[in-house]
């Protein structure tokens, strides 16, 4: 599998789909999926169990397709790219060209 472009904890925009418009902090990445705080928030009928003893609506963030969210740089979201420095394979801001980590 190719390396991903983006990751936990990185900030992104959300240029597709309901939520377009929205920026959060990366909660998680799996197979080419994000989950992204405050964006796509789902309801979800709980029952009664042992881990949640009331049960009731819980409000979670579901994940959304990773090529529907944007890296954001500086303020602005951008696209991501690859560059080996010092013979590390690292992120770099196609928009600056800077190094992202």
């Amino acid at each position: 599998m190719a390396t991903a472009k983006i990751k936990k904890g990185d900030t992104v925009k959300v240029i597709a789909g309901k939520d377009k418009g929205k920026e959060g902090k990366v909660v998680s990445v799996s197979a080419g999926k994000v989950v992204v705080e405050g964006v796509n928030t789902v309801t979800k009928h709980a029952k009664a169990s042992q881990a949640n003893p009331q049960g009731g609506i819980i409000h979670k963030d579901a994940p959304i397709d990773a090529s529907n969210v944007m890296y954001v740089h500086k303020g602005k979201a951008t696209r991501v790219g690859f560059t080996v420095k010092d013979g590390k394979k690292v992120r770099v801001a196609k928009s600056t060209g800077e190094v992202i980590d």
